[in-house]
This record gives C-alpha cells, structure tokens and sequence, in this order.
C-alpha cells in the first residue's frame, strides 16, 4: 500500500506522531511518505497516487490547521482512505467522518492504523489504549533537524530534537485534552526505544531534547532510569521536561537526578494563582504550591518555565494585575513566554469543563472546533484580544521578552511601569512559544 502520513502543526518538532506510525508502516512493507507541512508543502502526486492518506491530530492548533487540507486530499484523490489520529481526532469524531475521513483513532494508535492499512482489520475503535511493543520511530524523509525549533541558551542557538518517553497521564485537570482519552492512563516507551530514538537524533546533530511526555514523572521508576542512561551514554545533551506542580512537591527528591543528568528546565502547566480557578481546573496545586515547587527548583539549579491559562471565566481584573505583579516578583519574566500572559481558555468538544456549573453560557463553534464563551465583565474579554495583538505584533519586530512585558504591564494597568528592566542573559527555551 501507498501510505502518505500527514502532520500539520507540532510545536516547533520534528513530528513523532509521523515517526513513530511510519516505522509500524514500514515494517509491514508498505510505502510511507511524511509531509510536515508545517516546513514542506502538500506532495500532490504522493497524495494522488495513495491508498491511504493519515493526518495526525496532536493539538487543537493542528487539527483547525489540517480540516482544509482534508477537503484538498478527498477532492485529488477520491479513492484514497482517509484516517485522522491523535488526541483531537476521537473528540472530533463527528465532524471528520461529515468530511470523508474513513478511520477516527486517538490514544496508542499505531499498532490498529498498521492493522488496517495491512487489512488485518477493516475496522477501529476511536480511543485505544493497548499496550503496545513499540518501535524506534522512523525518521527518514522528515525534514532535518535543523529546520524545527531551537535551544536558546547562552546566546547560541542550539540544535533539539523531540521523543516520548510516556504518553497518557494519570491526572484528570478538567481542562486538558488528555483526560477525554486517556481518562487517567498512562503508558510508557521502553528504555531502549526511547535511547535508540534520541541516539538517531543525536547522529543528525541534536544538542538538546525535548522529552514530549504530559507528565515527566508520572512513572518516575521509569523515568529516573532512563535519564541516568541518557547521561551516562551523552553526558554532553541536554534536556527539558514537562511536570506538574503537584509532583515536583511529591518527588522533589527527583530534582537532584534531573539536574545531575543534565536537565536544563522544566515547563510547569501552573495555569493561574488563584486558587478558585486552580479549583475549577482540577490542578491538584494551590497558589502556595506553585510557590514552593518555584523555590524547590531553583534550589535545584533548575529553570522553572512556567505556562498559564491566564483568562479563563472566572478570571477578574485584580486577579491578572497580580499575575504580572507575581512574575515581575519572582524574577519571571524571562521566565514566561508572552503569549502565556494572554491564554484564553479552550474548551473543545468533549472537554470535562462543560461539567461545571459556573461555566456560564456557551455555544459550540463548528468552524472553529470548539465552545465559545463571553466574560461577564467585557473588559476582561477587551484585555486578552488588545494583549494577543499586542504580542503578535512584538513578535513579528523580534522584542524581547523584557519589552513586551513591559508593554502588557502598561495595557493592564493603564500606566507605564514604574520599574527599569536590565538587560539580562535570558533563560534557557526553545524558540517556539504555543502550547495548543
């Protein structure tokens, strides 16, 4: 079979949701291309000759970005079956088989997409959650590192690679487009699949990884392991990683491991400091937690990124004010990318916010893939838009982080800052700032 594997939007990586399915592909002899549209084109004739054409749906971003070409793809080739997987694919389900897409999976999909394209199966259930034995991804045909985004530390630019070392998480905040698959699961890859990946990254030049995992220490007995071994083969990488709040308190002993092993920072989905909102969202962190996990990590020599949902419904004016007095404060701001400090709350199909009693009123938007909310103070819902301009236009004449913040300090409060922001060695982030 002609497979052509499709990703639209990654943050900024080179796609393991192509990578992994495109080894389970080869490996039953069929012939896969990757298209990363995000850095290459649509291949026309490699879709008008398939037999199956899959998009990978990751992220609310991708899946908006991928429903055009969908419709291009069933217009050039009729025949060809269509699969969309991911985490955005199960919740969307409706919406895809209205546009012709055959085959709806999310959760560990590689093994029942290989099935189908090999005809072991004609059919697949939406959400699958089996253990599978997994296979070093197969990165062949994508782009070249280099092209994705960059480890900024220390005034280079430096080149990443990306891998999973776990999928699912077993937390249920009612705001993640985990939950509706997973609901509370997780799986891991094994050692030797995840070392074997990040060894053929490193041989194309990877100075740093980005390990991709929900929660870094869901599984610490698997996760320890394997950065130990990851440090003792390449003692020069680097890495970053994504953990909660909630489990850098429980497992700070882990902290230590992470800094010896060559860890540079970690991302912490700390999503507000109100602890009303934190309660809504299920976070499982107060205000104070986010505090003293801040406090642990530094003491570590870690770089805390921290990333907000900073206007939510529930979200007052007084609340955002001491969000940028709070990072100002704690010596955040180089801390915190700008377009984290004007975040809307999303709520896509199947989200577990619709269970909320306060949500206020919504109305779900086909087109744009998710339910629509209002502020009930209008100037709440003024602020975000004028703060999302505001950062995409400081983006595009490359300001600072310093710059911008200054900028959205004076939009919120109305004057310029009453305080100088020095020029300083930044913290160490990849250069690609949406997390949606």
């Amino acid at each position: 079979m002609r497979v052509v594997l499709i990703s639209t939007y990654d943050l900024g990586h080179q796609p393991f949701g192509l990578a992994s399915p495109a080894a389970w592909l080869r490996a039953d002899g069929h012939e896969v291309i990757t298209a990363d549209l995000s850095r290459e084109p649509l291949p026309p004739q490699a879709v008008a000759n398939a037999d199956w054409v899959a998009f990978h749906l990751p992220m609310h971003t991708a899946t908006r970005m991928a429903l055009p070409h969908v419709e291009t793809v069933r217009r050039a080739n009729p025949a060809a079956r269509i699969c969309c997987y991911g985490l955005y694919a199960p919740v969307n389900e409706e919406l895809l088989r209205g546009m012709g897409v055959t085959h709806v999976m999310g959760g560990e999909f590689e093994q029942s997409l290989a099935n189908l394209v090999s005809g072991r199966t004609s059919y697949s259930l939406p959400i699958i959650l089996d253990r599978l034995p997994f296979q070093i991804p197969d990165r062949s045909g994508l782009p070249p590192l280099k092209v994705y985004a960059r480890l900024l530390h220390n005034g280079e630019r430096r080149v990443a690679g990306y891998t999973e070392a776990s999928r699912g998480c077993k937390h249920l905040c009612r705001h993640c487009p985990i939950v509706p698959v997973y609901e509370g699961r997780f799986r891991v890859v094994p050692h030797n699949v995840v070392l074997a990946d990040i060894r053929q990254q490193v041989d194309a030049g990877a100075q740093h990884i980005t390990f991709g995992d929900p929660d870094f220490l869901n599984g610490p007995g698997h996760a320890l392991p394997l950065v130990e071994a990851l440090h003792a083969e390449f003692p020069e990488l680097t890495y970053d990683v994504t953990i909660k709040v909630e489990h850098l308190l429980q497992q700070h002993p882990a902290l230590g491991v992470l800094a010896r092993t060559g860890c540079l920072f970690i991302v912490s989905a700390v999503e507000s400091l109100d602890d009303a909102v934190l309660q809504r969202l299920a976070k499982g962190h107060t205000r104070a937690d986010f505090l003293q996990a801040l406090k642990l990590t530094r003491a570590h020599g870690l770089t805390m990124l921290p990333t907000f949902v900073t206007f939510t419904p529930w979200t007052t004016n007084e609340n955002y004010l001491d969000l940028l007095r709070t990072i100002r404060g704690l010596d955040l701001i180089e801390s915190v990318a700008p377009i984290q400090l004007a975040i809307r709350l999303l709520i896509p199909s199947g989200s577990k916010l619709l269970e909320l009693n306060d949500l206020g009123p919504v109305t779900f938007d086909a087109a744009a893939l998710q339910y629509r909310w209002k502020h009930s103070d209008p100037a709440m819902d003024r602020l975000c838009s004028d703060l999302q301009k505001l950062i995409r236009a400081a983006e595009r004449r490359s300001a600072t982080r310093s710059e911008v913040f200054s900028q959205i300090w004076q939009r919120a409060f109305g004057v310029p800052p009453d305080f100088h922001l020095a020029a300083r060695a930044t913290v160490p982030y990849l250069n690609e700032p949406w997390y949606c």
